[in-house]
């Protein structure tokens, strides 16, 4: 098992995340591919002194570029949906 602070790589933000914090308390991260989602909710409460409800991964596949004729594939990724408890909040995940 990687330390903590190595099994989340960095927030997803985008305007459906945005919604999910605002609406459900959600907020989305993504991880190392190899963990799991007891690890990740244990790094979460761990790093960010927050309680966490429930955990939700999501596999997602690398996307093909293309530079001219040649063509590679962006490496997979997963995406980790985490509920916080009600009142909770992370620090710089707060909007306006």
């Amino acid at each position: 098992m990687k330390a903590y602070h190595q099994l989340i790589k960095g927030p997803v933000i985008t305007e459906k995340t945005h919604l999910l914090r605002s609406q459900a308390n959600q907020v989305t991260f993504r991880v190392d591919i190899k963990a799991n989602k007891i690890e990740i909710r244990k790094a979460v409460e761990e790093v960010f002194k927050v309680k966490v409800l429930a955990v939700n991964t999501i596999r997602m596949p690398g996307k093909k570029k293309r530079m001219g004729r040649v063509e590679g594939v962006k490496p997979d990724w997963k995406k980790a949906i985490v509920t916080l408890a009600p009142g909770e909040k992370i620090p710089g995940f707060e909007g306006p």
